[in-house]
């Protein structure tokens, strides 16, 4: 396949949207009586292009996908992107440059895209999540919060001898800054540069083994014995703790249906599959090529 031929069909499935280069500038193909008539009846077409008609209804298409994309959206703009678009297209079409089978099936795929969000809107519209689910799953976050939030510090490093020679250091008639030894032994590099201060957090957002160390500690405490967990061993720090001021429910039960609503859509999709026929002769092959290739040392 011709390699600009390529590289505009995978630009296309990338974006799926209508072009970008008639934005803010006046593009100098439109033409002058076009630009004064930006506002036709409803009844009539929105402009004519080599006696092509342009329904109004694609003003309001194309001013959505200018909306949406940041671009400048006046009347005047959407008939640049819709003429634009036109010309371009029938231009496409006189070199018969619509024929070749990848760019069929990117239209075709192009279809297929819109149609599957315009499913999902309708699924979305018609799936409103009850407010009461919205209140029992903020009741369940704000429990699994808690009512405490902990500001630490931390050094994490790769083995156990080195953590507990660091605790050695910090302790003492003469004990090192925890900062200081953070920026040089610590391994997180988030924390690092700041002495390893993890800044006010809850212990539910953290790993357990780290969590329960933390809340064990009093103000001002350093751990004893280093914890491990998946990412190596920690020294903690426990800088202060205070009570949580978690948000109302209102300032989060939009966040909360929209996550919930996802949840859904992704069942939704789920169950789609699950009753489908669906086979993979690609994938079936190479599972058969596998199991029939001979053993290797």
């Amino acid at each position: 396949m011709n390699k600009l031929l390529q590289s505009l069909i995978l630009a296309g499935l990338a974006t799926l949207t209508l072009p970008a280069f008639a934005a803010d500038d006046a593009m100098t193909a439109a033409p002058a009586a076009a630009k004064q008539e930006t506002k036709p009846t409803d009844n009539g077409p929105i402009a004519t292009v080599n006696g092509v008609a342009i329904p109004h209804l694609y003003a309001d298409v194309a001013r959505g996908d200018l909306t949406r994309t940041g671009r400048n959206q006046t009347d005047e703009n959407v008939l640049e992107v819709l003429i634009s678009t036109e010309l371009l297209s029938q231009e496409a079409v006189k070199l018969g440059l619509d024929k070749p089978e990848p760019v069929q099936a990117l239209l075709d795929l192009q279809r297929k895209d819109t149609l599957g969000k315009v499913l999902l809107e309708n699924y979305a519209k018609n799936h409103a999540v009850p407010e009461d689910k919205v209140k029992a799953e903020y009741d369940k976050f704000k429990a699994k919060m808690g009512d405490t939030e902990y500001h630490s510090r931390h050094i994490l490093v790769d083995n156990e001898k080195l953590a507990k020679e660091i605790i050695t250091k910090l302790g003492g008639k003469k004990p090192a800054k925890f900062e200081d030894l953070a920026k040089k032994y610590s391994k997180d590099p988030g924390s690092t540069a700041k002495g390893g201060d993890l800044g006010w957090m809850a212990p539910a957002n953290l790993v357990p083994e780290f969590s329960a160390a933390m809340t064990g500690l009093k103000k001002g405490e350093t751990i004893k014995t280093p914890v491990k967990t998946q990412f190596g061993w920690h020294v903690i720090q426990l800088q202060d703790s205070r009570k949580l001021a978690f948000p109302p429910f209102d300032q989060l039960k939009d966040r909360i249906a929209n996550k919930l609503l996802q949840e859904d859509v992704r069942n939704y999709l789920a169950d789609l599959r699950g009753k489908a026929k669906i086979d993979l002769p690609a994938a079936k092959a190479a599972v058969e090529t596998k199991a029939a290739a001979p053993a290797t040392k």
